[in-house]
């Protein structure tokens, strides 16, 4: 049966360019994993989500954070999962983005931390001076060059005194320092913390940002079905009597939700200043 949703899902992702009509709402999640396990991760909610709101939630799989706002602005996408940083760059440009909820981490909390991993066994010290090898996940994740250079700065240095490289996904981060092909890395505490078995420790973390967000697009939503969406998530008892319909949601969306609101993100506004993010890596 999987194999069989999971094909529908391939299916659809194939003519993902294909006219929206009246019965679809077009799903975006941010590419933080491998396309299958991203599909995975989110399939039972998207089912979940068409019971409640009578449509099809057909997937929408891009290959970077650019790729997913561009298509989001040309209206080629309904409703996204993504992180503070690119919704910030969405907002700055497009004020349909509309933010539906927040996704609790494990914690209970409706926010989360980006971290600096290194192993352990190297015990590096961030403010020794020693140029490194960083590599971050793509130009707009949050925890990118963005939170990287953020912390570098607590400790007297900053990404233009390194060198760095965009891996695109926080796994391939977290592996390419495991395997010493970077000195530290610049990913989501939560998928660091998971590498832990590798010999990957937590430099430094950020202070807690606004979580992951559900955020739709009010050009091609109308208010009744964003209010639906929305409400079918927060009417869920995710610790009670809802626990069995999330159980097979995947890891970062099983943890319930709380609304969203835009006047959250200014955190991240000020943490981005007027900074320009390079769209290229240093080597």
């Amino acid at each position: 049966m999987y194999r069989f949703f999971m094909s529908l899902v391939l299916i659809v992702l194939s003519g993902a360019g294909t006219q929206l009509n009246a019965a679809e709402i077009r799903f975006a999640p941010l590419p933080m994993q491998e396309r299958e396990t991203t599909i995975a991760q989110f399939l039972p909610m998207t089912t979940f989500l068409e019971q409640k709101v009578g449509a099809t939630l057909p997937f929408i799989y891009t290959d970077s954070y650019a790729d997913l706002l561009r298509q989001f602005r040309e209206d080629k996408i309904d409703l996204a999962y993504m992180g503070p940083l690119p919704y910030v760059a969405l907002r700055a440009k497009d004020t349909k983005a509309i933010p539906l909820v927040f996704f609790k981490e494990p914690s209970g909390q409706a926010t989360y931390t980006c971290a600096l991993v290194g192993l352990s066994e190297r015990n590096i010290n961030l403010a020794q001076g020693t140029q490194l090898k960083i590599t971050l996940t793509q130009p707009l994740s949050t925890c990118g060059y963005l939170a990287t250079n953020g912390l570098l700065r607590q400790h007297n240095t900053s990404l233009a005194e390194h060198v760095y490289e965009y891996l695109g996904k926080h796994d391939e981060v977290a592996t390419s320092v495991a395997r010493g092909d970077a000195d530290i890395g610049g990913l989501k505490t939560a998928i660091g913390k998971k590498y832990a078995h590798l010999g990957l420790e937590v430099l430094d973390k950020t202070k807690p940002l606004p979580a992951f967000a559900l955020v739709a697009n009010a050009r091609t939503l109308t208010p009744e079905t964003m209010h639906a969406i929305a409400r079918a998530l927060t009417d869920l008892d995710v610790h009670g009597q809802d626990a069995y319909l999330v159980q097979d949601w995947g890891e970062h969306i099983r943890y319930g939700v709380v609304p969203a609101t835009d006047e959250v993100y200014d955190v991240v506004r000020s943490l981005l200043g007027n900074d320009v993010i390079p769209e290229m890596g240093s080597f």
